[in-house]
């Protein structure tokens, strides 16, 4: 049992994570999912199908494979794994890790691999060798594009609607009603949080805050972070979207392609839509995104044109008929009064 501390600093700072980070979202799928228990309940994601219209640096059997000999199977993945950084994309995600001081990397690596037989591959990754890095990074960068790229839409929608529904149990009942309703291995007692989390001990909070965030891929137990001059991160277990427990289950996804599938969808949220952040919120690279983007645009289904400096993305009516087929197409709609004049057609 993890005793959590928060002092009066951080219970007035309490908040929730925007938005899910890729790499840290598959730093603890690539382990939860061996769980047999949870890989049992998301069956397109314990046995994915690569997306052909994506490039793979590596196949996606030897990219699980070695990470699956790099990470511990269970039990506390070292900090520098999950970084506070790097939310944006994967990519930016891959770089915060490179920049961890190879002094860190050893500490908390040599600590992972106690229990763990000595392999020259986890060695050379306990010394922060380029090429283990190297390697690493293309076996991330891989298995998020073939296990949770294809599902990132409703792995983010399954997180947004819940931090909506704690939301409204905040301000219905206060931080008690918040706290007594993340997880049953979450308690309350004030000013204490304990969490049956991986590592057990008592920590004091860091006067920076609290940051939740709800998580449908974290594994069975939550997980605590506490760096100094930052906030507590506590992210937890949440619901698996149903979308992501049956396969076969997005007939969008079947007929555009999984990636393609998922930046339509995320062009019919509200917001300034450039081809950066559309990489970043559906995990995949610059390059990779522009040219989906490429080829939507050539289907008629979304407009790019530019705003100054940006070039921005919208849905066409087309667009939002094959996501909806309601006529409705959405806040991030190519309606007239939406569409900024200065853009082209």
């Amino acid at each position: 049992m993890l005793r959590l501390h928060l002092t009066p600093a951080d219970l007035c700072r309490v908040r929730f994570a925007g938005r899910l980070h890729p790499v840290g979202t598959a730093m603890l799928a690539r382990q939860a999912l061996r769980d047999p228990a949870t890989a049992g309940l998301v069956p397109a994601l314990a046995a994915p199908q690569a997306d052909t219209t994506a490039p793979t640096p590596v196949p996606v059997r030897a990219a699980a494979a070695s990470l699956a000999h790099l990470l511990p199977a269970r039990g506390r993945l070292p900090d520098f794994l999950t970084p506070f950084e790097g939310l944006e994309s994967v990519s930016a995600g891959l770089a915060a890790i490179r920049a961890t001081p190879p002094r860190r990397v050893r500490a908390e690596l040599t600590a992972a691999y106690a229990d763990l037989p000595p392999t020259p591959l986890r060695r050379r990754f306990a010394e922060a060798d380029p090429e283990i890095l190297d390697l690493f990074e293309q076996a991330v960068a891989t298995w998020f594009g073939a296990v949770l790229a294809p599902h990132w839409t409703e792995l983010a929608s399954a997180h947004r609607h819940q931090v909506a529904t704690a939301t409204h149990r905040l301000a219905e009942n206060g931080l008690d009603g918040l706290f007594a309703g993340l997880h049953p291995a979450i308690g309350w007692r004030p000013p204490v949080l304990e969490v049956r989390t991986w590592w057990s001990g008592e920590v004091t909070g860091t006067g920076e805050g609290l940051v939740l965030l709800p998580s449908p891929v974290a594994g069975p137990r939550p997980r605590v972070l506490v760096e100094p001059e930052r906030p507590v991160l506590l992210v937890y277990p949440a619901a698996m979207p149903r979308s992501a427990a049956v396969p076969g289950a997005d007939p969008l996804g079947r007929l555009l392609g999984a990636t393609r599938a998922a930046l339509l969808r995320r062009l019919a949220e509200p917001g300034r839509h450039t081809t950066t952040a559309l990489a970043g919120a559906v995990g995949v690279s610059l390059s990779t995104a522009s040219e989906h983007l490429t080829a939507l645009r050539a289907a008629g289904l979304i407009r790019t044109g530019r705003d100054g400096a940006s070039v921005l993305h919208r849905l066409t009516p087309l667009g939002g008929h094959l996501l909806g087929g309601s006529g409705d197409v959405g806040p991030g709609s190519d309606r007239p009064d939406e569409w900024h004049s200065g853009l082209r057609p």
